[in-house]
């Protein structure tokens, strides 16, 4: 990651967004201050009753995602009633695009390409881990999303417990945190970047 995406990704780290790492078994704990059920992302509860932007600049995990969702204007959509399916990608995925894209991705000239890539991580409603599995197996294997971008995204379940994604140039993605509820919506982790056609 270049000096100039660290940097900004430091800055933003308390300004806005998502979440991070296991579908499976994740350990959930009782908020001492708040009594709600809260999923540890990034080193920090995420809480149910607050929303998707809320919780997300809470997570060390998600600073690039937080810094793009900002230069795409996306914060008060994200923040709105929803709710929304969000596949949150954690730093270490945008690290793994090709050296340069995350600087170039938030140029202000690129705002519409970035937004168009921000939403295509986004479903409309609100998909548990649970509704995902039935849609993948009523599915006979796969089920078929359309993002808020648009275009399509493709979630299957190679291992039981286990959920995928694959974007529309063929990557594929996988779930490590699941069902991190938001008053808004769900988050569910992910450890690669989606990218539309």
């Amino acid at each position: 990651m270049s000096k100039r995406n660290r940097l900004l990704s430091a800055a933003m780290v308390g300004a806005l967004f998502l979440t991070s790492a296991v579908i499976g078994p994740v350990i959930a704990q009782d908020s001492k201050m708040s009594g709600q059920k809260t999923v540890m992302v990034g080193g920090a509860p995420m809480f149910p009753s607050k929303n998707i932007v809320e919780n997300a600049v809470k997570s060390k995990d998600h600073t690039t995602l937080v810094a793009a969702v900002k230069a795409a204007g996306l914060v008060d959509t994200l923040a709105s009633t929803g709710p929304f399916t969000v596949f949150a990608p954690v730093n270490a995925a945008f690290a793994k695009l090709p050296a340069g894209t995350v600087d170039t991705l938030l140029r202000p000239e690129n705002k519409g390409t970035l937004t168009t890539v921000l939403t295509y991580h986004v479903v409309p409603g609100r998909l548990t881990a649970a509704n995902l599995m039935k849609a993948v197996k009523d599915g006979g294997g796969q089920a078929t999303f359309k993002t808020v971008a648009g275009g399509e995204i493709t979630v299957k379940s190679p291992t039981a417990g286990k959920l995928t994604i694959t974007d529309a140039k063929g990557g594929s993605s996988t779930v490590t945190i699941g069902d991190v509820l938001q008053s808004n919506g769900v988050i569910h982790v992910i450890d690669t970047v989606l990218l539309p056609s």
